[in-house]
């Protein structure tokens, strides 16, 4: 791990509320596993987990970039909702959700007062979930602003 990415995960676990932060992410979505991703353009790495489900990853452990859909999140700075993978007709051969078995999914950027996005906030599930038709979305942009307010309160970047 570089140094800056050790400063980033630092930066995260500094955040007294994101124990809180995901498990609201988790209860307003009904998701299962829900992650804070730090996503450079060229690295993914776990910064903060809640894992009800055994995926087994931890805080520092990173993913081939190219294998997340995150990536595409920080791409266009917009948010990804798939409330089942076989019924979704973008979604549905795309190479991701078959590579770590996901049947929904959920990511909102969290983009920082710059513009810089410093990664996501993501849940991912093995079943299908009713993720469009709900408050779940506004509950992740508002939950992703909370961690770039909160990573702007603790000086990330400084």
């Amino acid at each position: 791990m570089t140094s800056s990415l050790h400063k980033d995960l630092a930066a995260v676990r500094s955040i007294e509320g994101v124990p809180s932060i995901l498990e609201l992410a988790s209860l307003r979505s009904g998701m299962r596993f829900v992650a804070i991703a730090r996503v450079t353009p060229d690295r993914w790495m776990a910064s903060a987990i809640l894992d009800r489900i055994g995926i087994g990853m931890a805080a520092g452990d990173e993913l081939d970039l190219k294998t997340t859909i995150c990536d595409e999140v920080r791409g266009h700075g917009q948010a990804i909702i798939i409330d089942d993978v076989a019924a979704d007709p973008l979604y549905r051969d795309h190479p991701t959700p078959r590579l770590y078995g996901f049947r929904s999914y959920i990511s909102a950027p969290i983009q920082m007062a710059d513009g810089e996005i410093f990664g996501t906030l993501f849940a991912v599930d093995l079943a299908p979930a009713r993720l469009s038709n709900s408050n779940a979305l506004l509950s992740f942009d508002l939950l992703a602003g909370l961690v770039a307010l909160e990573l702007r309160r603790i000086g990330w970047k400084d």
